[in-house]
């Protein structure tokens, strides 16, 4: 079953293959679509600085009737973030938040603030290795089990390599059916990052696409289903993939699969 089936990561750390994505999801709603998630077989939830509802998603993994140990809980530094004290105050601040003793993963959201992101070529080359300074002493104090980054390019990923003391162990993506940096992909693969794809239906285009919605008809499943499908059958490699689909118990949610 899926819900049993993980990956180990360079460090040891086992990541369930399918998770929870919490974006879009209200602080109010968050604990409850936590709760929902878990009992119907969800062990790993993500969640961010920047989605406002890290204290909702704690909530709900403290409430959920399933112990903490066996569900694995991601959230990442805000993007604008750039300095060793001010991820290292983020990080303190979330555990406070969520009412958690530490996290299963955190990671850099972004190499660029989010207002330069494709807007500007400083990649924060040494802001950046500052903020990973901050995940390696969180990660030694045992605050973190894990640590990654999010929208690293190559040449942000080497910069990290060149003064880590500890590597990169996801890199979380953009990658769908229309934008699939197979590039980028292979590269992590061969470093030993897993790669963690978001939007799969490409931000709900994929929805609008008669090619997609022929296919889909034709295999009886839905576009999200077979764009989450393509991500999991696009590389065969520790990739990890993330796709929003609707839910009873929430505005939207993020389902994560990986195939290797």
């Amino acid at each position: 079953m899926i819900f049993e089936e993980s990956y180990t990561l360079h460090n040891g750390v086992v990541i369930p293959k399918l998770a929870l994505g919490t974006w879009f999801i209200d602080d109010d709603k968050a604990a409850e679509a936590v709760q929902a998630a878990v009992n119907i077989g969800y062990r790993h939830i993500d969640t961010a600085q920047a989605y406002g509802n890290e204290r909702g998603v704690g909530e709900g993994i403290r409430t959920c009737g399933i112990d903490r140990k066996d569900i694995f809980v991601t959230s990442k530094v805000a993007a604008e973030n750039k300095s060793y004290a001010s991820a290292m105050e983020s990080i303190e601040k979330t555990l406070e938040t969520m009412g958690l003793a530490y996290l299963d993963m955190m990671i850099i959201h972004s190499p660029q603030p989010w207002v330069e992101v494709n807007q500007s070529e400083d990649r924060y080359y040494e802001e950046n290795r500052k903020v990973w300074r901050a995940l390696e002493d969180a990660l030694e104090a045992g605050k973190l089990r894990a640590i990654g980054v999010s929208n690293f390019l190559e040449g942000d990923l080497e910069n990290i390599f060149a003064a880590c003391r500890v590597k990169p162990m996801v890199n979380q993506i953009l990658c769908h059916v229309g934008n699939s940096p197979l590039d980028l992909i292979d590269y992590c693969r061969k470093r030993d990052i897993v790669v963690e794809a978001y939007s799969p239906v490409a931000h709900g285009e994929a929805l609008k696409d008669g090619c997609l919605a022929e296919m889909a008809e034709k295999y009886g499943v839905t576009i999200p289903q077979l764009c989450i499908r393509y991500d999991c059958h696009r590389n065969s490699g520790t990739c990890t993939y993330i796709g929003r689909i609707r839910s009873r118990t929430a505005r939207s949610r993020r389902i994560r699969c990986s195939d290797q």
